[in-house]
């Protein structure tokens, strides 16, 4: 169904109240509730996060945006805190980092086939196969410090692979940049579809950046620290496909269309009944926010809005399990992508690596080599030439109970503390020596 960001006007922004009991709500059940809700909830975090940090750095350089940008802000903030606090404590830092980068395969999977722009579904394919990596590396990280079985998160929608070597995620600066879109010809989607990419590595990036340094394990603080530097790089490559040209309230009118939108697709597609109506309320306020951006962008610029949101949503982001265009898009991206003909050549410069003791055996396998390069055209090939098949089938969601019950094995391995089986055998040769 179309959605339409003008058909409503929302809650007016004086209508917005929270009190602090209404913003601390019952969270998501880590074994009971679809992972698709916690990515929901991960995924609104961030485009609400990275409305405030727009929103401060607007009123730095527009003194008449400052006070609706002031009001807009307290709401946000509180929506933020609201949806924020919906993880429940019961998952570990390194559990909600697993969750983080579900997230990011998902959303940029989603994100890559739904853009019309095929030079930016490019380059939303070539980050994706970085982000199946950070994913498998923090799997074994969990499985190593916590003896648990990250599918307990996952609940199998996504696969844990070897994507692109981390030790190659590390380019020059002038190798992140990409050509951004024309603001005056590109779709509405695109736009929204770029910041939303930049909100939600921002968002990992700065999580990232802050847990790192609270783990006590060398390894844990070694791999954080390279896996937040890989997603600024991600940071400054979906924010250079924004359009420098465009003006500030231009960007504002955006970024609240973004989260309407994404809003919106919670709404059509959450299972929990709780939050759902969370999501209905927040869809409210947020179409109040944009129809305020509206007002400001018609009294400050002097244009029609409909100029910039130009078009309807044809449907809502489709979240679901993405593992087929995950494994597709590491065959299809093994270089960088390939800019128009009217963008500048990109720069030889060799890339500025970290060294290689950064990926280490206890979280990468050195046996393993990335796949050859194969000309398939869709997910019906992929099993065949583009990615070894799985050793066994994989259901496409496990039972709650299996859930429950795998997720409490692993809570209790008597007094042995848990290794890792590359720790283990480096333990014996260091003993035989």
């Amino acid at each position: 169904m179309a959605f339409s960001l003008f058909d409503s006007k929302g809650t007016d922004i004086d209508e917005q109240r929270f009190t602090w009991r209404d913003m601390v709500q019952k969270p998501v059940s880590k074994l009971d509730d679809d992972a698709f809700t916690r990515i929901l909830v991960i995924l609104i975090n961030g485009l609400e996060t990275e409305a405030l940090r727009f929103g401060h750095m607007a009123a730095r350089f527009n003194r008449e945006l400052r006070l609706p940008l002031a009001k807009v802000r307290r709401t946000e903030q509180h929506q933020a805190t609201l949806v924020n606090w919906l993880i429940a404590a019961d998952h570990s830092p390194l559990e909600t980092t697993v969750a983080y980068e579900q997230v990011a395969i998902e959303v940029t999977a989603a994100i890559a086939q739904s853009e019309p722009d095929p030079y930016l579904a490019q380059v939303y394919r070539f980050g994706l196969p970085e982000e199946v990596d950070h994913l498998y590396r923090y799997a074994a990280l969990l499985d190593r410090l916590e003896g648990k079985d990250a599918n307990n998160i996952l609940q199998s929608y996504t696969d844990i692979l070897p994507g692109r070597p981390t030790s190659e995620h590390h380019r020059a600066p002038e190798d992140e940049l990409r050509e951004p879109y024309n603001a005056g010809t590109a779709a509405f989607l695109s736009k929204v579809n770029a910041l939303t990419s930049v909100a939600s590595e921002y968002q990992a990036h700065d999580y990232y950046q802050n847990i790192g340094p609270l783990f006590s394990d060398p390894l844990a603080r070694q791999l954080y620290a390279e896996i937040a530097s890989v997603e600024e790089q991600h940071v400054t490559q979906y924010e250079s496909m924004l359009d420098p040209a465009e003006s500030w309230i231009e960007q504002w009118l955006l970024h609240e269309a973004a989260e309407c939108y994404h809003y919106y697709s919670c709404v059509e597609q959450e299972t929990n009944h709780h939050l759902r109506t969370i999501w209905e309320r927040f869809l409210d306020y947020e179409l109040g926010h944009f129809h305020m951006a509206c007002e400001a962008f018609k009294q400050v610029e002097r244009r029609d809005p409909a100029e910039i949101v130009s078009s309807d949503f044809a449907g809502p982001l489709a979240l679901r399990s993405q593992r087929d265009c995950a494994r597709c898009s590491w065959t299809k991206s093994r270089c960088a992508p390939t800019a128009p003909a009217s963008w500048p050549g990109r720069s030889k410069a060799r890339s500025r690596s970290a060294t290689a003791a950064w990926s280490t055996p206890t979280v990468r396998p050195a046996t393993w080599s990335p796949p050859a390069m194969c000309g398939c055209r869709g997910p019906s090939s992929i099993a065949k030439a583009c990615w070894p098949p799985p050793a066994s089938p994989r259901p496409e969601r496990i039972s709650q109970q299996e859930n429950r019950d795998a997720y409490s094995s692993t809570r209790t391995h008597g007094n042995e503390p848990h290794r890792h089986p590359d720790v283990a055998d480096r333990q014996q040769s260091d003993a035989g020596a």
